[in-house]
């Protein structure tokens, strides 16, 4: 028993240290609930930076549904890169978390606007919450890029 307590604690300790977060919002003193904020590099558009807003409730089975995502262009990106992405109609997951011991995650899909030129990026959870499935979109337009396609070459 003593085995698994401490097998539990060290697994709480893991998932509350995540690399990627870059800040830390207390919510108040009688709380247990704090917004973190994480960075996403997206794993195959090396130009695009995604910030992730959530809330986390330390010592509840499950963080409330809420998110946001602000995604920017940081770098470069090129028609290379948009050739390795997946562009169909519902995209690619780029990130995975979970968010409840029972099934809910939150995750991070890439779609691709052809006819726009833009990259979609919709934050969202995976359990309905209050009749709702939580989420939030950010755009990063191709316009400036070497990626940019005129609409009339990707007719032709």
């Amino acid at each position: 028993m003593k085995k698994i307590l401490s097998t539990i604690l060290a697994c709480a300790l893991l998932t509350a240290c995540d690399s990627n977060e870059v800040a830390d919002v207390s919510l108040g003193l009688l709380t247990t609930k704090d917004i973190k904020i994480s960075v996403l590099k997206d794993p195959l558009i090396d130009g695009v930076t995604c910030h992730i807003a959530n809330v986390e409730a330390d010592l509840d089975f499950a963080d409330p549904s809420d998110m946001s995502i602000s995604c920017r262009q940081t770098g470069e990106i090129t028609p290379a890169m948009l050739a390795n992405i997946d562009k169909s109609k519902s995209g690619e997951v780029v990130f995975k978390k979970s968010k409840s011991i029972l099934f809910k995650s939150l995750k991070i899909r890439r779609i691709f606007d052809e006819e726009s030129q833009t990259l979609m990026y919709l934050s969202y959870s995976t359990k309905e919450t209050s009749g709702s499935y939580k989420h939030s979109l950010s755009t990063v337009p191709l316009w400036g890029t070497k990626a940019y396609a005129e609409p009339a070459a990707i007719t032709q």
